[in-house]
């Protein structure tokens, strides 16, 4: 049984961003872009490395896990790559996996295209900045919500092999992808955002999403188009929160249901880089209505 995460604390700093009438002057401060800018490019430069030492002790990284290296900012630190077998990858053709550490939400995408998120209706045309073409896919499918934590690892991954379509990139605001946040505002898409289209060889053609979030410097995807493969970098979220949306098509996986089972209780559930979330889903799985 995976570890079961329950609705965090609001954060008294959150409470006023988010809650109180006069924190929203400030909220449209923080969650400007050009606040985000400018301190990633604080944290690109070798003055930020004083900040490593002490965000480690703060929230008990083990660095043992991590491979060893000189670390020339925090952002060099804060994208530190974990050791391979640490996070082994099933290459099961029909296992589906995470692309990230995460704390994992399941959503049922409706017919109409729209999911619920905390209380907000979302739509995928929205999400996918207007393109109703490609959101119509995927109706009736699933939409998997991966949220990272600043103690997460922030570096994710291609799920399964396939060909990336095409890669866009969606202007907006930097809101915290903490719960607070979500509970008050379209989060997904409000935010700045990066989608990618992949046609994969075993669960059809899927989006994945990058957001960006509060304080976040940039959101790096190495791979945007071709070939990728299982367990292939695809990029990482560099300083900040962050948050990988999947989108599956209908039918095209079955979710473990412990993990849609806790995301009705209200909470989240802990998943690691590469491993089994699900399965593709066979003729006995999918039944049309």
């Amino acid at each position: 049984m995976r570890e079961f995460v329950e609705q965090p604390k609001t954060p008294k700093s959150l409470k006023f961003l988010y809650c109180n009438p006069f924190g929203v002057p400030l909220l449209r401060l923080m969650t400007a872009r050009w606040v985000s800018k400018l301190v990633g490019r604080y944290l690109d430069g070798g003055l930020s490395r004083r900040k490593i030492k002490k965000y480690i002790k703060k929230h008990g990284i083990d660095m043992t896990q991590f491979i060893e290296e000189d670390y020339r900012s925090f952002n060099a630190f804060f994208t530190r790559r974990i050791k391979p077998e640490l996070r082994p990858f099933d290459f099961e053709p029909t296992a589906l996996v995470s692309p990230c550490d995460a704390k994992l939400s399941v959503y049922d995408i409706a017919e109409d295209s729209t999911f619920d998120i905390k209380g907000f209706d979302y739509t995928v045309d929205a999400l996918l900045g207007g393109n109703s073409e490609l959101a119509r896919r995927f109706d009736g499918g699933k939409c998997l919500v991966f949220r990272l934590t600043v103690t997460d690892y922030h570096r994710y991954f291609f799920f399964d092999g396939g060909e990336a379509e095409s890669n866009t990139f969606i202007k907006g605001r930097l809101h915290t992808v903490q719960p607070a946040a979500l509970s008050r505002r379209r989060v997904f898409t409000e935010n700045c955002r990066e989608y990618t289209v992949l046609n994969t060889d075993n669960f059809g053609t899927a989006v994945q999403v990058e957001v960006g979030a509060m304080m976040v410097g940039r959101i790096v995807n190495d791979v945007k188009s071709g070939r990728f493969e299982r367990g292939e970098e695809k990029g990482r979220f560099e300083f900040g929160g962050s948050t990988v949306v999947l989108l599956l098509e209908r039918g095209a996986a079955v979710i473990d249901d412990e993990l849609e089972y806790n995301t009705k209780r209200g909470g989240e559930t802990v998943v690691k880089c590469g491993e089994r979330i699900g399965g593709k889903a066979m003729p006995a799985d999918f039944v049309e209505m």
